[in-house]
């Protein structure tokens, strides 16, 4: 589904979705099996959405989420919060913070600067990089 400002975009069941594009903010609603955003500087409130896998590639990407499943990032200075717990983070790049209000089963970093923070504690962690912070 592409998107123009402040647009909303419904999740299908099942289909994988994706918002791409810079300097834009997307409402995201339903539950989103795959859900991928690209670009920069993008603001994304899925805090009435369930997103099975989030992907997002690009930097100055902000996503607050009412539950993630599992995460990947690839970019710079994003900022990921979830409101439920997040089997797995897979955060390539610099200077990310996600946060989670439940725990976060496992971490894989790769980079510098980047703070994860679970409120129900952080299991698995695997880190590469200087001045990371898992907690």
């Amino acid at each position: 589904a592409g998107t123009t400002d402040d647009d909303a975009v419904t999740c299908a069941d099942g289909a994988p979705t994706s918002i791409s594009g810079s300097e834009q903010t997307v409402r995201v609603t339903g539950s989103c099996a795959q859900l991928s955003v690209s670009g920069s500087a993008m603001t994304v409130d899925a805090t009435t959405a369930q997103i099975g896998t989030l992907a997002i590639a690009g930097d100055r990407v902000r996503v607050d989420a009412a539950s993630i499943t599992a995460l990947s990032v690839q970019g710079n200075d994003g900022v990921i919060t979830s409101a439920g717990a997040i089997e797995r983070v897979d955060l390539s790049g610099d200077r990310t913070q996600v946060t989670a209000a439940g725990a976060i089963s496992s971490v894989a970093i790769r980079g510098q600067n980047n703070s994860v923070r679970a409120g129900g504690g952080i299991g698995d962690s695997t880190i590469e990089g200087r001045d990371n912070q898992v907690g």
